[in-house]
């Protein structure tokens, strides 16, 4: 397709989640490289003007750029939908399941993909219980948040009521998981294509929002350095994980290497990062794929509800 066959296009990018930030910055990037490529694309904060204001502007289609609850949880792609507009990325069932990660979890385990272990905190739950359950150490987390916020690890009983108090104030579902030893991978998506594995070394022990966007000693290595035969099992099994969500047009899949070779799977993500370093472009140029042709085939593979 040419540029102009896709119309006026509206990048939503900042919202009202906790990775406003981020999603700016990414929609940021992604605006810059539709337009390079004759794109009619404009930026859209649903922060600042109602939805609703994309039909009385002719927008033909979104592209999502939003981080999040309010934009990658199936919100805003019902909306799309009920507006009749295409948009980039997975529909509303699989945005809000993969936004879930207690119910993602749940899908995996029904398929067979291993998961970390865990267990549903409340407010008056046996942390000796959980502890028993779980081990220590163990990660506490929101269910429905993203980039770790909220999210900690936990060396005992005490920490661990601090470490609720944390994540509830994010969401009132929490997780307690048990910590996996082992290497961080994610495994990028294109339509129905896995992209080049990502090997994350993180300088401490979490690879937590700070090292994530703030630190400069977090480190990135595409190709991942594993061996060819494991690579492939990891992006056969991460290409189910996230088909099994119903995840579709493009996307992220993030697990944990043990030392034994063992794959825990962790969350997907159905609108990653799009900045010029984030871990799906790295991917994409890994395997041949411009930020710009990147950018272009998520437009080409916008879903229609």
């Amino acid at each position: 397709m040419t540029a102009n066959n896709y119309g006026k296009v509206a990048v939503l990018q900042g919202g009202r989640s906790a990775e406003r930030d981020i999603s700016l910055q990414s929609g940021q990037a992604v605006l810059n490289a539709l337009r390079n490529c004759g794109v009619d694309a404009h930026a859209f904060d649903p922060a600042e003007q109602p939805l609703e204001a994309l039909v009385h502007q002719a927008f033909n289609t979104a592209y999502i750029a939003l981080h999040g609850r309010y934009g990658e949880d199936g919100t805003v792609q019902g909306a799309l939908e009920l507006m009749e507009l295409p948009y980039t990325g997975s529909g509303v069932m699989a945005s809000a399941i993969a936004m879930d990660k207690w119910r993602t979890k749940l899908l995996w385990q029904a398929v067979g993909i291993v998961s970390p272990r865990s267990v549903m905190m409340q407010a008056d739950s046996d942390v000796s219980e959980v502890v028993r359950t779980l081990g220590l150490p163990l990660i506490v987390k929101p269910v429905r948040e993203g980039s770790t916020i909220g999210l900690s690890k936990v060396y005992s009983e005490q920490e661990l009521k601090v470490a609720y108090q944390l994540a509830e104030k994010h969401d009132s579902l929490v997780l307690a998981e048990e910590f996996v030893e082992g290497t961080e991978l994610t495994v990028g998506i294109l339509g129905d294509e896995p992209l080049p594995l990502v090997r994350i070394e993180v300088a401490g022990d979490l690879y937590d929002y700070q090292a994530k966007y703030l630190s400069d000693k977090t480190k990135y290595f595409c190709p991942s350095g594993l061996p060819d035969e494991q690579v492939c099992a990891i992006q056969a099994q991460a290409l189910l994980a996230y088909k099994v969500l119903g995840c579709e047009g493009w996307g992220r899949v993030d697990l944990i290497l043990n030392p034994s070779g063992q794959f825990y799977f962790l969350e997907a993500n159905t609108s990653p990062g799009m900045t010029s370093h984030s871990l799906v472009p790295l991917a994409a140029k890994t395997a041949g794929i411009s930020f710009e042709d990147l950018v272009m085939k998520i437009l080409d593979l916008s879903h229609v509800g």
